[in-house]
């Protein structure tokens, strides 16, 4: 390769932004109280969470470091422990919560979460949202 080629390429390299990676947390099956109707309240509900971290992860590719990383078995116990004990009306309001407990690790930079509610509506698989909140 030229030397005008290594130039032109690092000088690329330079001026593109950073790509974030991805850490994923997929199917989090969970129990919770959530509605808004009076016999949501009662009992609690089968909900699914899928969870994805962005952060850069080249530290962590390079040290093999848990230090240098999103923890995802970190993040999952919070979740778990927030989730089955909350009492939230919305959905929604279910997910910024989730989304918060992600962005609290300082290597993520956004959080997308899906949370759905099987068998809510009939006829349908599930109902849910998904959310995406960046610092």
């Amino acid at each position: 390769m030229s030397t005008a080629a290594v130039t032109s390429t690092s000088s690329l390299q330079t001026q593109m932004p950073n790509q974030n990676d991805i850490v994923r947390i997929d199917n989090l099956v969970l129990d919770c109280i959530i509605g808004i109707n009076e016999w949501e309240r009662l009992t609690k509900q089968r909900i699914s969470v899928d969870i994805e971290i962005e952060a850069d992860l080249s530290n962590a590719g390079s040290s093999d470091q848990i230090e240098d990383t999103v923890n995802y078995r970190t993040i999952s116990k919070a979740v778990i422990e927030m989730v089955e004990s909350s009492s939230f009306g919305l959905v929604e309001a279910l997910a910024q919560s989730i989304a918060d407990i992600c962005l609290s690790d300082p290597l993520s930079s956004a959080a997308h979460v899906k949370v759905t509610k099987p068998g809510a509506v009939r006829r349908a698989k599930s109902v849910g949202v998904e959310i995406y909140r960046s610092r």
